[in-house]
């Protein structure tokens, strides 16, 4: 029965400080590969891995077994792509060195996450983990923290009240400064910090990624939305610093009773944000593909009635908690500004419906046209 003595380098900082593509069979390609990541790199610890690997492997050929040793890498982007990559070439180590059972070599604990997969292919006789003795604990705890956090419902579950907490607090107290012109770099930090811990906690990245390209797309090509994006940002700031000196000039009874007072102050602002950022997004697509997007005229009539319903709810619970009774709930008003909400939003949907039915129509026929 044939051994293989497997090391894993799920990172792959083997292949990115080298340039050497795994998988790596035999045992002179993976001295070959050790010595080229010891030069390159003498502190990675994969190196280590390598070299230990190495010796089990000189150890079972004295002992006379049938062995043969090799060393699969996955990616930087560590999680589903790396470990796709590594069961391809785990794959393709077992059917080049018929191999039966396996003797596991890792770096840490990291590497460990990937023995399931090892597990599904081929028997694993024993695990050695090689790490440098006075950095093993940190190690462990390191990817047991990082393991930890990236759970999406730890995530959701702790991340996500701490970002909103430290998105909320650092904003308030950078109104009150600029207010009294002066800006606390703690309180910048603290913004930052959230944003980042929001982006990571709502699993974001992507959607940020996308958002700076199409910013660096805008700038570099001239493009409106990007000069749009900058007003809004722009305004979004006004309008926070309006709702919030609004709100702070009348009798506060309760942290609630402000929040609902600043959100009814807010709600208009943010809706001619909505709108200005719309429009600029149409008149680029119509420039760029010279055709109007039907399916952004829904989106005006929401925003709108979006704008009196939540103007008009806030504004009530404004009052009940500062001691009105449940009668504004009545008040014609509040009735009027819901009525035209809805009345809005209907609009806009049996418009949309009917444009889409029309749209549809011009498409099926060019599309009978050319067949």
């Amino acid at each position: 029965m044939k051994t293989l003595v497997l090391c894993v380098d799920r990172d792959n900082d083997l292949g990115r400080k080298t340039g050497i593509e795994g998988p790596i069979i035999g045992k002179k390609r993976n001295i070959d590969a050790a010595t080229k990541l010891a030069i390159a790199d003498p502190e990675e610890s994969d190196v280590n891995a390598i070299f230990f690997a190495i010796s089990v492997y000189e150890k079972l050929k004295k002992e006379g077994k049938k062995v043969e040793i090799a060393t699969i890498c996955g990616d930087i982007e560590v999680g589903i792509k790396s470990d796709q990559i590594l069961a391809d070439q785990i794959e393709e180590v077992i059917k080049k060195t018929k191999a039966e059972s396996v003797i596991l070599v890792t770096d840490g604990a990291e590497d460990e996450y990937i023995l399931p997969i090892i597990e599904s292919r081929i028997k694993i006789n024993s695990v050695k983990r090689v790490t440098v003795r006075q950095s093993k604990l940190i190690e462990n705890e390191y990817y047991k923290f990082v393991k930890f956090l990236e759970d999406e419902k730890i995530q959701k579950k702790f991340l996500l009240p701490i970002a909103l907490v430290m998105i909320v607090w650092a904003v308030f107290t950078l109104i009150g400064n600029f207010a009294g012109y002066a800006v606390n770099s703690f309180t910048v930090a603290l913004l930052t910090l959230g944003a980042y811990i929001l982006i990571r906690a709502m699993r974001w990245e992507k959607n940020v990624s996308m958002i700076w390209n199409e910013i660096k797309a805008g700038l570099m090509g001239g493009k409106l939305t990007f000069f749009i994006y900058l007003i809004a940002i722009a305004l979004s700031i006004a309008v926070i610093v309006y709702a919030y000196n609004q709100t702070i000039n009348t009798k506060i009874v309760s942290i609630w009773h402000f929040i609902t007072m600043f959100l009814a102050n807010f709600i208009w602002g943010a809706v001619a944000i909505t709108l200005l950022v719309i429009f600029g997004r149409l008149i680029d697509i119509y420039i760029r593909e010279k055709k109007i997007q039907w399916s952004y005229w829904i989106l005006p009539f929401s925003t709108i009635s979006f704008g009196f319903i939540g103007t008009a709810i806030f504004d009530a619970l404004s009052k009940i908690l500062s001691g009105y009774s449940v009668d504004v709930f009545l008040n014609p008003k509040f009735v009027g500004d819901i009525i035209i909400g809805i009345f809005i939003v209907f609009i806009g949907s049996v418009t949309y419906s009917y444009i889409k039915d029309i749209f549809m129509l011009e498409i099926e026929e060019e599309i009978e046209k050319l067949t």
